[in-house]
């Protein structure tokens, strides 16, 4: 049974078509690219599938369960976790707290135990804080844990808003541009750090990337997006090989 399926997919920006008829399966525990020009429509796919935007037309479904006309904090809560092309992170709040903060949805102890700090808010409160440091700790930034983010390098940022997106156990991970301005020793460890995330949790994984190198070495299947169509789909190999691919975005030099 498919994960993620997503079936003719159109959206247009008043008279701008940014997608069109877009298809997409993800099984459990794959690993799916994206690659493209930039404003081929890669992250207006993330943003319609998450719900930040609703298509026009076509169908989206996670294990079943029809995504159209959900809000993003629903689709979030049946198993879709992300991070941005540009990091949306709070300026004033530690490590640990960001962590925290996105695992409240996975609360239950309700207004009362807020009010009254019943022993099962304090339980699961010391739960959460165990489970947000796990997930700091397999970023590599869990000696970070209580600075103000924003103190950090650029790469452990981006390692702190992966484990965000993980913190809410998420069945799917979208990673959009995950490498972006990271140097190479930067980018080699986020790409083991995919490779953890993958192999540790067993999770899913939809990533867009303009490094080639990250693409081409984690991905099972990747796309192609050209004006919001697929141009082609297929292993590395194939991508890399593929005439139309190369005319399009690749180029002579298919890793980077």
């Amino acid at each position: 049974m498919s994960l993620l399926q997503i079936d003719n997919m159109t959206h247009y920006f008043g008279g701008l078509r940014a997608v069109h008829n877009y298809d997409l399966e993800i099984k459990p525990g794959q690993i799916r690219g994206l690659i493209g020009p930039n404003g081929a429509g890669k992250t207006t796919i993330f943003n319609l599938i998450t719900g930040i935007y609703r298509p026009i037309e076509g169908k989206i479904y996670l294990e079943g369960n029809e995504l159209n006309g959900r809000s993003p904090h629903e689709i979030a809560s049946l198993g879709i976790g992300r991070t941005f092309q540009n990091m949306l992170l709070w300026r004033h709040m530690t490590v640990l707290e960001h962590v925290k903060m996105a695992r409240y949805s996975r609360l239950s102890y309700g207004l009362m135990g807020a009010f009254f700090g019943t022993p099962r808010r304090q339980k699961e409160e010391a739960e959460s804080e165990e489970k947000a440091y796990q997930l700091l700790k397999m970023m590599g930034v869990d000696s970070f844990a209580e600075q103000i983010v924003l103190n950090l390098p650029y790469g452990a940022q981006r390692r702190v808003e992966m484990a965000r997106a993980l913190a809410m156990e998420p069945k799917i991970l979208f990673l959009d541009e995950p490498t972006a301005g990271m140097n190479p020793e930067e980018l080699v460890q986020m790409m083991e750090i995919i490779r953890n995330v993958h192999n540790d949790l067993g999770l899913a994984i939809f990533l867009i990337e303009h490094r080639m190198k990250v693409v081409m070495e984690l991905c099972e299947r990747i796309q192609t997006l050209v004006f919001g169509e697929v141009i082609a789909e297929g292993t590395a190999d194939e991508i890399q090989n593929n005439p139309k691919v190369i005319d399009a975005y690749l180029g002579k030099e298919t890793v980077e």
